[in-house]
């Protein structure tokens, strides 16, 4: 019997695959608990760094290169990140984080061109970051929903993935290799 001449099986068939589509989409990060080394932002982040990072489209094209130069200072749980932004295409930009770290592995931040509050976790060596931020293009500014997510692969190196959304579509990737400077 073929199920595509089954309404009602062919209705179930699908919603089982979206189901399992949906589950695989949502990465779980407790699973990074036990990943070493442990990721402490405030440690991370402390110093200077630089990053290289480029912005995929939806088509998985890349459209924008871009460096880095950060500058992070912890006063206790209070931090503050600068960063420089230098495109391929010479255009400078500047965003300023604000950080708390919290006691049980939540940060939350700010930056003048996000929208509230930016909230994220820790768990063994990756971190998610969710925010919004009001994103130029063309003279108009749009709102963005970023979905980050870090992972340290050594005391020098960390690993950055961002999903881009827009009214809950996909606008594309942006990826970073950040590199801690030796002080």
């Amino acid at each position: 019997m073929n199920p595509l001449h089954h309404p009602r099986r062919l209705l179930l068939a699908l919603g089982a695959a979206l189901a399992t589509l949906a589950g695989c989409a949502n990465q779980d990060l407790s699973k990074y608990a036990a990943e070493r080394p442990q990721l402490d932002l405030a440690t991370y982040f402390n110093g200077k760094i630089i990053a290289h990072g480029i912005f995929q489209d939806r088509s998985g094209q890349v459209v924008r290169r871009f460096t880095v130069d950060m500058d992070g200072r912890w006063e206790g749980n209070q931090g503050v990140l600068d960063e420089h932004f230098t495109y391929s295409d010479g255009k400078k930009e500047r965003r300023i984080w604000r950080l708390t770290k919290h006691s049980d592995g939540r940060y939350s931040g700010s930056a003048d061109d996000v929208v509230g509050t930016a909230g994220g976790q820790t768990s063994g060596n990756a971190f998610q970051w969710a925010y919004t931020l009001r994103l130029p293009v063309d003279g108009k500014e749009y709102e963005v929903q970023f979905d980050d997510w870090m992972y340290l692969v050594d005391d020098k190196v960390m690993l950055n993935r961002a999903t881009m959304r827009k009214f809950g579509i996909r606008l594309g990737e942006v990826t970073l290799s950040f590199y801690k400077q030796s002080p």
